[in-house]
């Protein structure tokens, strides 16, 4: 059931002039990749956008279209590629929200393209010793934070980011510009194969698809999309980086871009971000936890977490717990019916509210009515 679902899901993306919008519509209307096949004409042609010749796409595209799912499918098994659609789990949430997202992509490696916090590093190829000094420390900083660490798996910053990830114990994801078999370039085989082990590899591009250079500002909106925050470290004033930059800030993600030294030329679009309030500066973690408010976050799920084991079962006697049962429920009440709702005597409960109010968990309110702290 599962592969015929796949098998449609990828069919789709193979019908002539259906693209990524056109299929969320087709899906939509219709509940299901594979009852887009079966629709009748009838049907199709009341979806709006749909007229006839998209109908006869459909129609005449669709014996192609399963031939050409059915050897894709074939090829991800061989090769433990997942297809992930845009209704599946797995596939990035971040990166479906925006209305650009690719429909399908292929993903190689173990990673969670939905970890809590994702962020992208991205940079020149012509990477400095600053540059690299500086990638490095910033995925040092992201450590204490279990970040997935995204870039592109190019030269320069890409893969310094991805071999610091890497060295940190940090998962990483490459997202490339080619087909899900063919690592670009191959001199970095050897961290990509690491990857798949602790992250992934990740394209929008079908088996065979070769790193062709329109694919790569196509490449870096999934980079983009997918992140909390990408912060820059070196580019030059007019390259692919300032692209991924463009887009982040499109799409209302947050921007960090790394100061610069003015003299150099990998700096120029760095510091052309900052002036331009394109992005914020990134001069140490503080910058991004306090720009992403993880502080605030961890300050609160710390706060649960003690309210939690506060509350747990173990550290209360048998009468205890039958009112904290009840506190529980209702927050708040009144002795006398605390005492029948927890089935505790009067004459016992007050000294087990007592010793709640010692522990911490419960605080007793005028008219002898208690509540859980």
């Amino acid at each position: 059931m599962v592969e015929e679902q796949n098998l449609y899901e990828v069919a789709l993306t193979k019908l002539p002039g259906v693209g990524p919008q056109l299929t969320r519509l087709l899906v939509s209307y219709c509940g299901a990749p594979k009852a887009v096949f079966d629709a009748p004409p009838g049907k199709l042609l009341k979806i709006p956008g749909v007229g006839n010749g998209l109908v006869r796409n459909i129609r005449d595209g669709a014996r192609g279209a399963l031939l050409q799912a059915e050897e894709i499918l074939k090829q991800a098994a061989a090769q433990e590629v997942q297809i992930l659609f845009y209704t599946s789990p797995k596939y990035p949430d971040r990166l479906k929200q925006q209305v650009d997202a690719p429909t399908l992509l292929y993903f190689r490696g173990n990673g969670n393209l939905n970890q809590k916090r994702i962020i992208s590093i991205v940079g020149t190829r012509q990477v400095t010793n600053y540059g690299q000094t500086v990638t490095e420390r910033i995925v040092e900083d992201l450590k204490p934070y279990h970040v997935v660490v995204v870039s592109g798996l190019a030269y320069g910053v890409d893969i310094v980011a991805h071999r610091a990830a890497l060295q940190a114990g940090l998962p990483t994801i490459g997202v490339m510009a080619s087909g899900p078999e063919t690592i670009y370039p191959a001199v970095h085989r050897k961290y990509a194969e690491r990857m798949l082990t602790q992250g992934g590899l990740l394209t929008e591009n079908s088996f065979g698809t070769k790193p062709d250079a329109p694919r790569f500002p196509a490449r870096n909106r999934i980079i983009a999309g997918m992140s909390d925050c990408t912060i820059v470290v070196e580019a030059a004033l007019k390259s692919g980086t300032l692209i991924t930059a463009d887009i982040a800030h499109s799409y209302d993600k947050e921007v960090m871009a790394v100061p610069g030294n003015i003299t150099s030329p990998v700096s120029e679009g760095t510091n052309y971000l900052i002036r331009s309030l394109k992005a914020a500066a990134y001069t140490s973690g503080k910058d991004l936890v306090e720009l992403l408010n993880w502080d605030l976050e961890d300050e609160a799920a710390a706060k649960a977490k003690a309210k939690t084991s506060a509350y747990d079962p173990a550290n209360f006697d048998p009468d205890e717990q039958k009112v904290m049962q009840v506190l529980l429920k209702s927050r708040e009440e009144h002795m006398d019916n605390l005492s029948w709702k927890a089935q505790v005597p009067v004459s016992l409960l007050a000294s087990v509210l007592l010793g709640l109010e010692f522990k911490g968990v419960v605080k007793a309110l005028p008219g002898k009515r208690f509540v859980l702290v």
